[in-house]
């Protein structure tokens, strides 16, 4: 069990990161211009080509790829879940987007990004209805 105080950061941390990931998902112009809120344009200031975002896409990214390993490795149903709700939280909206926007790639392009992306939602799909693992009781006398 984790002590409370570990409990209370992981809680605030997250709710903290929860603001940073509805706020683009739900106005990306707005989270573009005004981010973080209080100052406006840290985001916008660097540019079209946006280096910032591309390293922190690359990132979380990287931070998703570890959870996923990491579930893999604990090995327990519930930790699995976890990585596969993250999974799914970033996977549908990428999903959705890449929905919309594939009408100027070639055709092969478009089969590809829709194919790759939806395995995206797919798999942590598959990982959330994988039933759990049945822990068999000793036989008792």
């Amino acid at each position: 069990m984790q002590r409370t105080i570990t409990r209370v950061l992981l809680v605030v941390f997250g709710l903290v990161e929860a603001v940073a990931g509805i706020w683009p998902l739900v106005s990306p112009t707005g989270f573009y211009q005004g981010f973080p809120g209080f100052r406006v344009g840290w985001v916008a200031m660097d540019g079209p080509f946006n280096e910032h975002l591309l390293r922190d896409f690359g990132g979380l990214n990287l931070g998703l790829a570890a959870l996923l390993i990491g579930a893999a490795v604990i090995a327990t149903t519930a930790v699995a879940r976890l990585a596969a709700v993250s999974a799914l939280l970033f996977g549908v909206p990428h999903f959705r987007y890449r929905l919309g926007h594939v009408g100027h790639f070639e055709r092969i392009d478009q089969v590809l990004i829709v194919g790759t992306t939806g395995l995206g939602v797919l798999l942590p799909l598959v990982v959330l209805l994988v039933p759990a693992r049945r822990v068999s009781r000793p036989a008792t006398p």
